[in-house]
């Protein structure tokens, strides 16, 4: 089996897994080498993984990623968006989250 974790840069590890957690996110684990270092946390949602670092290198500011729900209607509710775009790939919206990372998230075609 082979999973991904994405990485994205965060300021405020804390807050932003406030936000993720709108979309079934959880806080699996926390590190920080020691106190006043910046945070890393490991999220999990089903067999999904995203990790959220405060670290300067470890991502760019403004990554986009795509997440795959089962019903993006009730999403786009949920975060009040009005707008949903019909795609060949699916319907999806996007948003930001706090640190400005794009994040589409869509409901496949059925095939």
């Amino acid at each position: 089996m082979l999973a991904q974790a994405p990485v994205l840069r965060v300021a405020d590890a804390e807050a932003s897994a406030r936000r993720y957690s709108q979309l079934g996110f959880a806080v699996e684990w926390r590190h920080q080498f020691e106190p006043g270092f910046p945070l890393y946390l490991g999220l999990r949602q089903d067999q999904n993984w995203l990790h959220l670092s405060e670290h300067t290198g470890d991502a760019q500011p403004d990554t986009l990623l795509y997440l795959y729900v089962p019903d993006i209607d009730a999403v786009a509710q949920m975060l009040g968006v009005a707008g949903i775009d019909d795609m060949p790939w699916g319907r999806d919206i996007e948003v930001r989250d706090p640190d400005g990372n794009r994040l589409r998230i869509g409901t496949p075609c059925k095939i």
